[in-house]
């Protein structure tokens, strides 16, 4: 794509959405200071941001946001936070592309992530299918 110079309007990436909770301290960061700026419980869907694709990801969050589906959370991110760049957006990231990941936040939430204990049984597959059907009416809306 980027070498045939293709137009790109932004990438979205969904790692691990299917993990929720509401317990108290379900929910981990890698900094600590996170925590006051989200809360504790693992409730929420993240759009991760990096600092070149400020437009793009605001975007992506306030069409999410505005649906009152899921709980929304957008996280602006560098480099130095673990996980930030742990998947397929990086790539893009990596040439200038506008892209966000779209997740629960992964291991920092779920315990079972990548054990033999990531089974099904233990996803929320309603909340699951909110995040889906939320990302689809943005994109629509982001296309009109």
């Amino acid at each position: 794509m980027y070498d045939n110079h293709i137009d790109v309007k932004g990438m979205i990436c969904l790692e691990s959405i299917g993990y929720y909770s509401d317990a108290d301290h379900s929910q981990r960061f890698p900094l600590k200071e996170m925590e006051s700026m989200y809360g504790t419980k693992g409730n929420f869907i993240a759009v991760v941001q990096n600092d070149k694709n400020e437009k793009f990801s605001s975007q992506i969050a306030n069409l999410l946001l505005n649906q009152n589906l899921t709980e929304t959370e957008l996280l602006k991110s560098n480099a130095s936070i673990s996980g930030v760049d742990f998947s397929d957006h990086l790539n893009y990231w990596k040439f200038n592309y506008e892209a966000v990941m779209i997740t629960n936040t992964a291991f920092y939430r779920n315990k079972n992530y990548h054990t033999d204990k990531d089974l099904l049984k233990t996803l929320d597959l309603k909340k699951l299918n909110l995040v889906i059907l939320q990302l689809y009416n943005a994109i629509v809306k982001l296309n009109e």
